[in-house]
């Protein structure tokens, strides 16, 4: 575990609030990019912001060809990146898809992508986690409700609230599909969960969250201070979030598939350190120590 200043605890005896103590836009106001002013002072309140059309259709087609690709290769299931549902079998998610595939790779580099990170970050920026999500229709498992920065900073040694994450869409995001949930404003407060991490803890967390989880209590006062806001939209659409959002997603009980893929942004003046609560560090492949900015 690191010995910098914890400003924001967790993984105690018990659960704690704690005031969010970073910017959520880090950059100025003023710095040209391509997220318009208002969008901006959106995300600052929100937490969140949506892009109705970030890809085209041609491009979303490139993209699902090559999610189809890396799911169907079997050198790629057997790969410790790759995880499966536990009822169905079928791969659940795969990570660092930047690394095993030049066609991500070239999304991650997309200015329309990289350049919302950099402006709302203020700085350069390296990717701390990427991944495909491929939440197929028959019974996909959800993700519960939680806090990433809370798993980033317990698990990963992220220092600061200096991350940001987008998702998106490669098939359409239905009301009925397991869609992800927001709670806007959420942002602003850290919460701090109760329950020390067991060793190798992702390794049960990437099918099913526990270590990390907000009590029932404090959800609901959250939920019932913010609302929820569910997301649906196109395939090509994008949803911006900022790393302390308390969100999640229903499972996926209906024929259709939610795919998207999913590139965390952390800004290269806020590299990992030790755990802050955990015992050991998590693989590479879900929290990267390459801190190499993109370019």
């Amino acid at each position: 575990m690191t010995t910098l200043t914890d400003l924001y605890p967790t993984r105690g005896t018990t659960e704690v609030s704690v005031p969010r103590q970073d910017p959520v836009v880090w950059g100025s106001p003023d710095a040209p990019g391509p997220i318009p002013a208002a969008a901006l002072h959106s995300y600052e309140r929100d937490g969140f912001l949506t892009v109705d059309q970030l890809i085209g259709d041609d491009e979303v087609a490139v993209y699902r060809r090559e999610l189809e690709r890396l799911v169907t290769d079997p050198e790629i299931r057997a790969d410790e990146r790759s995880i499966v549902e536990p009822r169905s079998k079928e791969i659940r998610s795969v990570f660092e898809v930047h690394k095993l595939s030049q066609v991500f790779a070239a999304l991650v580099r997309d200015e329309r992508v990289v350049g919302r990170a950099r402006q709302i970050l203020g700085s350069d920026v390296y990717v701390h986690q990427s991944r495909i999500n491929v939440k197929p229709g028959f019974g996909a498992g959800g993700f519960y409700w939680h806090s990433d920065f809370e798993t980033w900073h317990a698990e990963d040694g992220l220092p600061n609230m200096r991350t940001v994450s987008v998702s998106i869409a490669l098939t359409e995001n239905l009301d009925t599909n397991g869609g992800l949930m927001i709670m806007p404003g959420s942002h602003r407060t850290f919460l701090g969960c109760a329950g020390a991490t067991p060793k190798d803890n992702y390794k049960q967390s990437l099918q099913m969250q526990d270590a990390g989880t907000p009590s029932d209590e404090a959800l609901t006062s959250m939920a019932d201070a913010h609302g929820i806001r569910l997301f649906t939209g196109r395939a090509g659409s994008a949803t911006w979030f900022d790393c302390n959002c308390m969100h999640g997603s229903g499972d996926n009980i209906t024929p259709y598939p939610r795919s998207n893929v999913f590139i965390v942004f952390n800004s290269v003046e806020n590299t990992a350190v030790e755990p802050f609560a955990a015992p050991i560090r998590r693989p590479e492949f879900i929290g990267a120590r390459d801190f190499t900015p993109v370019r």
